[in-house]
Parts: structure tokens; C-alpha cells; sequence
């Protein structure tokens, strides 16, 4: 990552100063990365490449079992798929009630719909804005069938509480670690705390194969399902060989990547906080606690007033900060008549209007250019008024 030789101006690029970074945020993949560079070329050169069954799914469908002790792993086409057999695999069916944040990734509110069940909106805990285990009890239903608890932007949702309230219902539980994988909740892996995990191997995730996903249980009656759905005289929903080759590695690397991740991202919110920075971190940072989360993206509540979060994202992107806004909420890009809700969901009203996000690759750069990062905010924070007032900058 090119970044300059002195410490940016005063001046925010969007009013005229020097990027902080240039030529923009890292890449992602990196680029090189020499160990997946030699599984791609070990894979073109034994021609498991193109085959059906070879020994790169094989090898990552045991890696991924090995490194959240789950019993059984279906690898899949994307994230979303995942979500969608993890359902089937549950037994939903239309006229079930699913719960879910509020504030969730779209395709999880989508997937419910897919089978015909409908989803119930549950507003999130104003601390760490995820899943709210305490608002479960008046979500629930006679219909309530599982509950999905998705793990956002470097925050965990409190599993203990939510698998708590569902063994004592016989509801399943759907964690979602798309954004979490590797994480430790507790002695567990994020997506084994659950019934049933997903995971996501997207462009973008920390585990990258540009599509992909895996379901991770240790429920012999959920895999059963999963397997009889997608098995239709071939697997409807494949990860390739040459996807599963890449991984590999990467896997390997996983642990060692996020502690840098974590360690980075202390420091980056720690150094936020002591400037009385308006972007408070979402992670649970107490080096007291025995979770340890992971960093796809780094999530804050952001409380400036003289600027929006869209204006400080937007500002922040030209000087080549890879800062964007969060997810929409559920309920207010959603029909009321696709879903039900509990209570006005002002949390999740919160993020929607105040989560911004940081991207992960980043987090894995040095100190002096996460110095760089805390500059290039304060830079824009401290001139609020001005950046407010400038022209929308061209993408």
C-alpha cells in the first residue's frame, strides 16, 4: 500500500489536500500471495482443476471440520446458498416464522422469503448493535421455527443467551459467521456455537475463492437434509476444485491474519477514542473477555452531527480510506407485509443511519499507515463543516 513519505496536510483531500493514500486502500486479495499463487499452479498443473471429484474439495471439507471441530461440512456456491441450506437443513417450511436482527444483510431476510416463511424483525442491542437475546421472547411465536444470529462488523451477538432461550423452545439455531470466520465465541469457533453455521468465501471475505460458501453442523439430521436437497445426481450447488485449492492455504493462514486484524483494530479505535473521535468501535475489545473476534469489516457507531456518516464515507473514500456506510435496515427497505416486528426497532433505525464500516485489508498493514487511517479521519472530522459544504466528489 503506497502511502506518502510525510504525514498528510492539514487539509482533507476532498477540499483540496493530499490523499492520505494515494493510489487507494490495499487490495483485496492481496496480491502477490505466494502460497495460494502455488495452489492455483498445482492445481492447473495435476488437472484437478477441472474435475468433478478431485482432491482439493476433499481436503478443504477436512480442514474446515478440523478447524471448527464440526462433524460435518457441505461446501457450497456463496454465502447466501449457505444461509438458504442451513433453513432447509432446520426443516423450515412455508408458514414457519423466522427471527432475525433487524439489521441484517439482505440475503438472510431474502433466503426466509425463498422458502416461504416470513421473517420476524428483532431490534439489536444498543451496546454492540447485533441480535438483541433479550427482545427473542416477544418475537416468539408458536410458529417460531429458528433463529438466525448473524455476527456484524467485528461485533459478536451474545450466543450463550440466544442458544440459551432456544434449546428451552426447541428452535434452531442459524449462526451466520460470514463476517466472522475464524472467531472464537467462548471455547467455540463462530459457527459452531449454533444447530448449524454458515460461512461465506466471496470476493471480499476474509477466506476468498471469489464465490463460495460451506455449512458447518454436527447435527446428523440437519446434514442429512442439506445432502438429500443438493444432491440431484450431481451437487446443485458446487464449490470447484480449483476454488477449494485457494483456500487452502488461506485457511492455514486464517488464525494469524485475524490476530493482526484484532491487534490493529485496538489500535486504530483505541487511538479514535482518545482523540474524542465520534466513531466508536462495535467490537468487543476487552482483552478480558474469552471471545476474540474477527475483522471483515470494522464497524462503528458514528455520533458526529456536523456531518453525516454518508458525507464522512463519501469524504473519506477520496483520500482513499475504504470507509462506507452499513446495511440498510431490514424494515425500512422491505414491505411491511413481507414481515413481521417487534416493537419501533429504534436500534436498528441507529445503525442504519449511523453505521459506517471499514474494510478489512487495512487492518493488516503497519503501524504508520494505520497512523495514516486515525489522520485522515481527524483531518475530515476537524474540517466538518467545510466538507459538508463541498461538491459531491465524482466516483
Amino acid at each position: 500500500m503506497s502511502i506518502p513519505d510525510s504525514s498528510p496536510t492539514d487539509l482533507p483531500a476532498i477540499l483540496g489536500g493530499e490523499p492520505a493514500f494515494p493510489i487507494g486502500p490495499p487490495t483485496w486479495p492481496p496480491v502477490p500471495w505466494p502460497e495460494v499463487e502455488e495452489a492455483a499452479g498445482r492445481a492447473m498443473r495435476d488437472g484437478s482443476w477441472g474435475r468433478y471429484h478431485g482432491p482439493n474439495c476433499r481436503q478443504l471439507t477436512d480442514d474446515l471440520a478440523a478447524f471448527h471441530s464440526a462433524e460435518q461440512v457441505q461446501l457450497c456456491s456463496s454465502g447466501t446458498v449457505a444461509v438458504e441450506l442451513a433453513l432447509r437443513g432446520a426443516k423450515v417450511e412455508p408458514g414457519d416464522e423466522i427471527l432475525l436482527a433487524a439489521y441484517d444483510f439482505k440475503a438472510n431476510f431474502q433466503n426466509v422469503l425463498a422458502i416461504g416463511a416470513t421473517p420476524v424483525l428483532v431490534d439489536l442491542d444498543p451496546k454492540t448493535w447485533q441480535l438483541n437475546p433479550a427482545l427473542l421472547e416477544e418475537a416468539c411465536s408458536e410458529k417460531t421455527k429458528a433463529i438466525i444470529a448473524s455476527h456484524l462488523h467485528g461485533g459478536l451477538v451474545d450466543m450463550k443467551a440466544v442458544c440459551g432461550f432456544a434449546a428451552e423452545r426447541n428452535i434452531v439455531v442459524i449462526e451466520d459467521a460470514c463476517q466472522a470466520t475464524g472467531a472464537m465465541v467462548g471455547s467455540r469457533r463462530a459457527g459452531m456455537t449454533g444447530d448449524v453455521g454458515v460461512l461465506s468465501f466471496g470476493g471480499s471475505k476474509l477466506l476468498t475463492a471469489g464465490r463460495g460458501g460451506a455449512v458447518l453442523t454436527s447435527r446428523a439430521d440437519i446434514a442429512q437434509r442439506i445432502r438429500l436437497y443438493t444432491q440431484r445426481g450431481n451437487d446443485a450447488y458446487p464449490l470447484s476444485e480449483l476454488q477449494s485449492a485457494v483456500l487452502i492455504p488461506q485457511l492455514a493462514q486464517l488464525d494469524e491474519r485475524n490476530e493482526t486484524r484484532l491487534r490493529n483494530a485496538k489500535r486504530l479505535a483505541g487511538e479514535l477514542k482518545e482523540q474524542g473521535s465520534p466513531l466508536a468501535s462495535i467490537a468487543p475489545l476487552d482483552d478480558e473477555s474469552t471471545d476474540r473476534t474477527a475483522f471483515y469489516k470494522c464497524g462503528f457507531q458514528y455520533t458526529g452531527e456536523s456531518l453525516s456518516r454518508d458525507r464522512l464515507c463519501s469524504a473519506l473514500r477520496v483520500d482513499g480510506v475504504a470507509l462506507d456506510p452499513g446495511f440498510r435496515a431490514l424494515h425500512r427497505t422491505h414491505s411491511r407485509r413481507r414481515f413481521r416486528s417487534v416493537g419501533e426497532l429504534p436500534q436498528a433505525d441507529r445503525a442504519d443511519e449511523s453505521c459506517a464500516m471499514l474494510h478489512h485489508p487495512v487492518l493488516l498493514e503497519d503501524e504508520r499507515t494505520l497512523e495514516h487511517v486515525v489522520t485522515a479521519i481527524t483531518r475530515v472530522l476537524n474540517h466538518a463543516t467545510e466538507v459538508a459544504a463541498a461538491p459531491e466528489p465524482r466516483c
